[in-house]
């Protein structure tokens, strides 16, 4: 079904004399709450703190992971505690714009992984620690290293972490896991799946542990160090009621059928992302490619479809999502094509280089990462601002003059 992003208005919340609006950069689309910010992201942070407190379901960032390497478009080159001290102080100020339902999803690799986390750990509290996705971010071999570095990190924490749990969505099902549904006996209830009938026997009661007699008269016992799924009484009703196969002959393990109606309500995520499920920095460099043909596009970015995922197990469509270290923009291009709301904070060109140029291709249609998926149809629109701290418009006013004879004093304040 295609999806149309939605034009209620949700004007912006910004303290305006802060923030210069250029109409020439927006696209589309006015009020609708989307928005691109060029600055210094921990300043901004600060200035929108009050106004956007509670209101963001979920928060993604990129940041430099200090892994010591030269990039195209910055250096990821600082000492250990310069870096953490900064990215500390960036994740400090995003807890109180989390709704209580709210997650934080920080990419990050191995060379700052565990010091991030205990630095995280103490903004957040470890209760609302939700877990670390593995991310493989690539399938080559690198052979100038000791080890291939094949994936790299999501941390995920909560504001609240039993509000997450219950505000979080479920995976959808994947076409590969629709395929194991199947009617051999057509059953009128539809296709199904059988599953394991038996568990570990360490967390059962006595009342699992019997032996269960089919319908045809054979008799099964649990495998060992297993026990039943469910106790004898329960396990003969679900046999009444034709819940339970015995292989297509009566004479097969007990095994408990699930239909594909029961698993439509979707997933729990896992904790590995494979490449083949959400992309890699080769597809999403691919992309950027085909969006920039005649400019450098970033080293590392981030696909189309691991956004997704972050964004649909996190939110749902109208809520507002927030980058605070933008880059090429992906996060806001998968947000504006999901339905969702969304501000990005970039200190570099990039903001407009990039960012500002992808989302106007977006709203025009653009046809890659996950359009063709979820049949994106454009339109839409955001707005794009410049941060204008007091401090540097009063840098602004031309020396004062005297107005004729008067004495009296003129000062001419520049709007920047």
């Amino acid at each position: 079904m295609p999806i149309h992003h939605p034009l209620t208005t949700c004007s912006p919340r910004f303290p305006l004399h802060l923030f210069e609006q250029c109409n020439d950069l927006s696209y589309g689309d006015r009020g609708t709450g989307n928005a691109i910010i060029h600055g210094e992201n921990l300043t901004i942070l600060k200035a929108l703190s009050q106004t956007y407190r509670g209101q963001v379901r979920c928060i993604y960032i990129d940041p430099p992971y200090n892994n010591q390497e030269n990039y195209t478009h910055y250096r990821d080159k600082l000492d250990h505690d310069t870096w953490l001290e900064s990215i500390s102080a960036s994740i400090a100020l995003l807890v109180d714009f989390l709704a209580d339902e709210g997650s934080l999803w920080v990419s990050i690799d191995d060379t700052e992984l565990h010091y991030l986390k205990v630095a995280i750990d103490k903004i957040f509290g470890r209760q609302n620690f939700v877990s670390t996705i593995v991310w493989e971010h690539r399938t080559t071999r690198e052979n100038r290293k000791v080890f291939s570095n094949n994936h790299e990190y999501i941390l995920v924490y909560a504001k609240d972490a039993r509000a997450f749990k219950a505000a979080r969505n479920s995976l959808g099902l994947t076409l590969d896991i629709q395929r194991r549904y199947h009617n051999p006996d057509n059953d009128p209830r539809g296709p199904w799946q059988s599953v394991s009938a038996n568990v570990q026997a360490g967390h059962g009661t006595a009342s699992q542990f019997y032996e269960l007699v089919s319908p045809n008269g054979k008799r099964h016992k649990p495998p060992l160090g297993r026990c039943w799924v469910y106790a004898k009484a329960k396990m003969e009703d679900e046999i009444a009621h034709n819940n339970i196969w015995f292989g297509n002959d009566g004479n097969g393990a007990p095994r408990i059928r699930r239909f594909l109606p029961e698993a439509s309500t979707g997933l729990t995520p896992h904790t590995l992302w494979t490449a083949n499920e959400v992309g890699t920095t080769t597809t999403a460099k691919k992309h950027l490619l085909r969006l920039f043909p005649n400019d450098v596009v970033f080293d590392t970015p981030k696909p189309e479809a691991l956004l997704r995922r972050i964004i649909e197990i996190a939110s749902n469509p109208g809520d507002l999502i927030l980058d605070a270290f933008l880059g090429s923009g992906t996060t806001l291009a998968v947000a504006h094509k999901t339905d969702r709301h969304y501000i990005g904070i970039e200190r570099g060109p990039q903001a407009v280089t990039h960012a500002a140029s992808r989302l106007r291709q977006v709203v025009d249609r653009e046809s890659g990462g996950i359009s063709e998926e979820i049949h994106w149809e454009g339109g839409g629109g955001f707005d794009f601002y410049r941060f204008q701290p007091l401090a540097s418009r009063l840098q602004a006013i031309k020396p004062a003059r005297f107005n004729g004879g008067t004495g009296r004093k003129v000062a001419r304040l520049s709007t920047g």
